[in-house]
């Protein structure tokens, strides 16, 4: 392979320049507070507010229920904390006004042990903090919540069920709009974490409460992010101050990145379809050649398309594998050699040499889950790059052989 190819984009993708151009003049001349009642705010504020209903046409939502947060950890920590606690504070208050009668407390939430590391400490700390009790749904093999688990989870008093849209480390994709119609016939608020969905999968028509999104995976620059949360979903803020965001995130506004975010999440969305389908055949493509060339390799997650209804299972740049009886660090780091970068998983466990709570949940033994390796294709990537990425791996792994059963 001539140059380096990288191939980690579920940790961040490429920034796109149309993100940073739309930026700029929001970090130059028009620098003034959007609060600001004033001519140097003005620009800004309707940036902002362009900003906001761009991201919400995207998401087919209101601009009202579009929050601007950090990034993806502080979306789903505002979204999952915000409306447990919210409907404590306010949803149930409203709820028996409206009654006349006393209304029992929900204060029960369900996930499933694979979720990301955001999800699962926000709902780790309403149980811990608050009280709350959780119901953690058994996934299957290949990382699926199926309906009928999480309808045997849900109980009178679910408050909120949070499954993720895209599992980040192995691919497989839920059914999101029947897991919350489940959820809504329970009477319980839904949300799913779409980081890895956004700019791969429809992200319109999920039946969702509450969605979170982070921009360095779709094109923008890091540090923002949307909690899509609907606007009649009581949320308690986790930041206090002046009342930006509806008041549901207090501090001054990000404006460049805002309106960058919106940019790049229109292009991601503009380009899904297309991308989906190209770069789908090539990660089909890998898959089989280093499932069929690599001894001890197998897949993680689920596989491609299901169904006559063509619904995808796992997102269509993702391919992930354990190494069995070898490193996962020793391959990436023979395959950095040979020009290529992947990772070993989440970019978000920092420092952690625990094998991954995701594969080790679907039933993987602890010493094979540490030999998993993760490759996210670029949209750009082409048939011939993913083929020399296939070759490289085939290579490593008989650099490996030994290692190897």
């Amino acid at each position: 392979m001539t140059g380096r190819l990288y191939l980690d984009t579920a940790a961040a993708a490429p920034v796109r320049r149309e993100a940073l151009e739309a930026a700029w003049p929001y970090l130059a001349g028009a620098f003034g507070n959007p609060s600001s009642h004033h001519e140097f705010g003005r620009g800004p504020a309707d940036a902002l507010t362009d900003a906001r209903a761009r991201v919400a046409k995207v998401l087919g939502m209101r601009a009202t229920d579009i929050t601007f947060t950090s990034g993806g950890t502080e979306a789903d920590n505002l979204a999952i904390i915000g409306m447990a606690l919210g409907h404590q504070t306010q949803g149930r208050a409203q709820t028996q006004r409206r009654a006349g009668t006393a209304v029992p407390p929900r204060r029960h939430i369900v996930t499933s042990p694979i979720e990301h590391e955001a999800v699962l400490a926000s709902v780790e700390f309403l149980a811990r903090v608050h009280g709350f009790t959780v119901t953690e749904v058994a996934p299957t093999s290949d990382g699926t919540v199926t309906e009928q688990a999480l309808a045997a989870a849900v109980r009178p008093d679910t408050v909120l069920v949070t499954v993720g849209y895209a599992n980040n480390e192995i691919g497989t994709v839920a059914d999101i709009p029947t897991l919350a119609g489940i959820a809504h016939e329970a009477g319980a608020l839904f949300h799913t974490d779409a980081v890895q969905a956004a700019g791969w999968l429809p992200l319109t028509g999920l039946g969702v409460d509450a969605l979170s999104l982070a921009g360095h995976k779709v094109g923008a620059p890091k540090g923002i992010g949307v909690a899509a949360i609907r606007a009649r979903v009581p949320v308690e803020p986790l930041i206090h101050g002046g009342g930006q965001e509806s008041g549901r995130r207090s501090g001054t506004e990000n404006v460049a990145l805002a309106v960058a975010f919106a940019t790049a999440l229109e292009l991601a969305e503009a380009e899904r379809r297309e991308a989906a389908d190209r770069v789908r055949a090539v990660r089909d493509e890998f898959i089989a050649a280093v499932v069929d060339s690599v001894p001890g390799a197998f897949l993680t997650g689920a596989a491609g398309t299901a169904g006559s209804d063509g619904r995808e299972t796992r997102t269509p740049n993702h391919a992930s594998f354990c190494f069995s009886h070898t490193s996962g660090e020793a391959v990436l780091l023979e395959l950095e050699r040979r020009g290529v970068t992947a990772s070993s998983g989440s970019a978000c466990a920092v420092g952690s040499d625990e094998p991954s709570h995701v594969l080790t949940a679907l039933g993987i033994a602890a010493e094979v889950a540490q030999t998993s390796v993760r490759f996210t294709f670029p949209s750009s990537i082409t048939d011939e790059q993913g083929r020399a990425a296939a070759q490289s791996v085939i290579a490593a792994a008989e650099s490996l052989a030994t290692s190897f059963v």
